[in-house]
């Protein structure tokens, strides 16, 4: 099987989204549990990638990404109330400094994109509101529950990228839908951070949990 990223999906520039991707390659994996993916390159956009025994190549035969049964659930991230969110989202240090400004998650230049603004709550967490789109499918909550992660470490002149990622999809929240998403990171040493995060739609209902580890890049 073949799985194509879209050049929308992008997340740094030239490469796909980290959690839109996994969510396309852990679907193309076929596997009926939860599914962990880990990013061995920068996905490329728009070129066919072949899934064929838990592992992605490029059409060269290059190692993109490998996969596995995710083995326990992540434990999710605590809501928040979308007050509490849409105060976090409007203190985003990514709208003052963002190392990935097109990111379609994330990225403040992405009118067309998912526009989720992580901010630092008091204890630390992440949260921001995000409105669904009108297309929702199990990739847009992977997306959404990509970068909240990484705003729990990313800081000035230290970006990171994601590395590997799990999700438990509870369910698909409706277009329209407000939610918010929360994150937290549970360690950070050296270049390696792991964290979780979590989408609740309207109600409070949990919509998604996840677990990840994030990579800072080298000579940040």
């Amino acid at each position: 099987m073949t799985v194509t990223i879209p050049v929308r999906f992008n997340g740094p520039p030239g490469s796909g989204n980290g959690g839109w991707t996994a969510a396309a390659l852990a679907a193309a994996a076929g596997h009926d549990g939860p599914v962990e993916v880990t990013l061995r390159q920068p996905p490329p956009l728009e070129t066919p990638l072949t899934v064929a025994d838990w592992e992605v190549r490029d059409p060269g035969g290059r190692l993109i990404a490998e996969m596995r049964p995710a083995g326990d659930a992540p434990e999710a991230v605590p809501p928040v109330d979308l007050g509490t969110a849409r105060a976090a989202a409007a203190a985003y240090p990514g709208l003052a400094e963002h190392p990935f400004p097109g990111c379609y998650v994330c990225g403040p230049d992405r009118i067309d994109g998912l526009r989720i603004f992580p901010g630092r709550l008091p204890d630390g967490r992440t949260a921001a509101p995000f409105t669904a789109p009108a297309e929702v499918t199990p990739e847009t909550v992977w997306a959404a529950l990509d970068c909240s992660g990484g705003w729990a470490v990313i800081g000035p002149g230290r970006p990171y990228v994601l590395g590997r990622i799990a999700v438990v999809l509870d369910a698909l929240p409706a277009p329209g839908d407000e939610c918010v998403v929360t994150g937290v990171a549970d360690d950070a040493r050296g270049r390696k951070a792991l964290v979780r995060t979590a989408l609740y739609g309207p109600g409070g209902r949990l919509l998604g949990r996840a677990r990840a580890t994030w990579i800072a890049l080298p000579g940040a």
